[in-house]
């Protein structure tokens, strides 16, 4: 099993609970694709670098995990499409 980390940077102009979700259904893709999430790191509400579909501010969460190679390109597929993600990214940790 490898580490890696999943960035969300998520829409800041919508509820708590809808990002709460958003969070919970990005780590659910994660379980359902045999990963196992290790820790999840809320930064809060943070400025973006550049407008991103007429937003400046964006929530940031790190979710790590461990899976299997076949994990994260499933994740991010997933992810990709969802709603209120304005950003994300998927690495791997060094060992």
């Amino acid at each position: 099993m490898s580490k890696y980390e999943l960035a969300l940077v998520v829409n800041a102009k919508i509820e708590d609970e809808a990002r709460e979700a958003v969070v919970a259904k990005a780590k659910e893709y994660i379980a359902r694709y045999g990963g196992n999430v290790t820790e999840v790191e809320e930064w809060g509400k943070k400025r973006l670098a550049y407008e991103i579909q007429k937003m400046r501010e964006g929530f940031y969460y790190f979710i790590q995990f461990e899976s299997e190679t076949t994990c994260p390109a499933e994740v991010e597929r997933h992810v990709r499409i969802m709603d209120n993600v304005l950003r994300y990214l998927i690495v791997k940790k060094e060992a």
